[in-house]
């Protein structure tokens, strides 16, 4: 069990060091990634910014995504898998403008944060968040990323599913994972503090970053 996830973020900073990787960029997921991966963007002198993207929902259970939208508004989701599952399209087009609605909000709180496209080619993405659930996001993150040309991609989370981890293996993803769990239980269990985290608390954590922003 993690104490915070700062203590989470110094564990998976001495994984991620020994890999040494050349040119490193760490995008984290806020809130809660924006805290474990400020220890690591100070461990690997490495730039630290926000990956930005807002899950889509299932209309019955919000914990199932059907889509996402990604860092430059784009839509990623399956119109077939949508279709199957009896989602209509009005459905979908109103979840969707939901969503993106938050995530518009989020880009103005985090825009200091936000990637620069540019930046990503050539470059060892490293992606943090505070744990894994079901991965569509982070899986939706990746394909997005890939359109940029990234040198490698590594995700690095305290927890997550063991079965969502060999996905991401099985598709030429860095996993580094304190803790992969057959039997997965909801994130926070394993953290002694898990508080909810506000924009501006994770803000705060960047700002006083040590060398969280010297490579360039």
């Amino acid at each position: 069990m993690f104490d915070d996830r700062t203590h989470a973020g110094q564990l998976l900073a001495e994984k991620l060091a020994a890999l040494n990787l050349k040119n490193p960029y760490i995008l984290a997921v806020p809130r809660g990634g924006i805290a474990v991966a400020v220890p690591i963007a100070a461990k690997l002198q490495a730039k630290l910014g926000a990956l930005l993207a807002k899950k889509i929902g299932h209309p019955l259970n919000s914990e199932v995504a059907i889509g996402a939208i990604m860092p430059d508004g784009s839509l990623i989701h399956d119109n077939q898998y949508i279709s199957s599952i009896g989602v209509k399209q009005d459905t979908f087009d109103e979840l969707t403008e939901q969503a993106r609605k938050i995530f518009d909000q989020r880009v103005k709180t985090y825009e200091v944060l936000l990637i620069k496209n540019h930046e990503i080619k050539g470059r060892d993405i490293i992606i943090v968040d505070d744990g894994i659930a079901t991965g569509y996001t982070m899986r939706a993150a990746i394909k997005w990323l890939r359109k940029w040309n990234p040198s490698s991609i590594t995700v690095a989370v305290p927890v997550a599913p063991t079965d969502v981890t060999g996905k991401l293996r099985d598709d030429s993803i860095g996993v580094v994972c304190l803790s992969e769990r057959d039997v997965f239980e909801a994130v926070g269990t394993y953290y002694k503090d898990f508080r909810e985290m506000t924009d501006a608390e994770a803000l705060e954590y960047h700002r006083l970053a040590p060398g969280a922003i010297v490579r360039l």
